[in-house]
């Protein structure tokens, strides 16, 4: 079993950052394919970024198109620990952000496909 555990949201103007951590639990996951989701009021949970372990210490990185040159996915392994940047931050980014993991034989940017899930932490841009 994985624990998963977000944290660092929190009220920013719109053109600031914040970086969201994600730290994990229970076992270590190196090798997991790790998630950051975002789900606003009224609206379905969708994919932000995510990582995909490729063997040794090789990591590929995915971004959906909303985010991408703003923000930045990170693992450290030593602290098993996942890392958002977000840079450039605009009001459409507001949402309820979601660390993921799950192992696959596939990458795979689908909310239903992945197995663990932390709680949420809240992340709000004004305008």
């Amino acid at each position: 079993q994985v624990q998963l555990v977000e944290s660092g949201g929190g009220l920013v103007q719109a053109g600031g950052s914040l970086r969201l951590a994600c730290a994990a639990s229970g076992r270590s996951i190196s090798a997991y394919d790790m998630g950051w989701f975002r789900q606003a009021p009224g609206k379905e949970r969708e994919f932000v970024a995510g990582l995909r372990w490729g063997g040794s210490s090789t990591y590929y990185t995915y971004y959906a198109d909303s985010v991408k040159g703003r923000f930045t996915i990170s693992r450290d392994n030593a602290k098993n620990t996942v890392y958002l940047q977000m840079n450039s931050l605009e009001s459409d980014d507001t949402a309820v952000y979601y660390c993921a993991a799950r192992f696959g034989s596939r990458w795979s940017d689908e909310a239903s496909e992945y197995n663990y899930w932390g709680q949420g932490t809240q992340v709000t841009v004004s305008s």
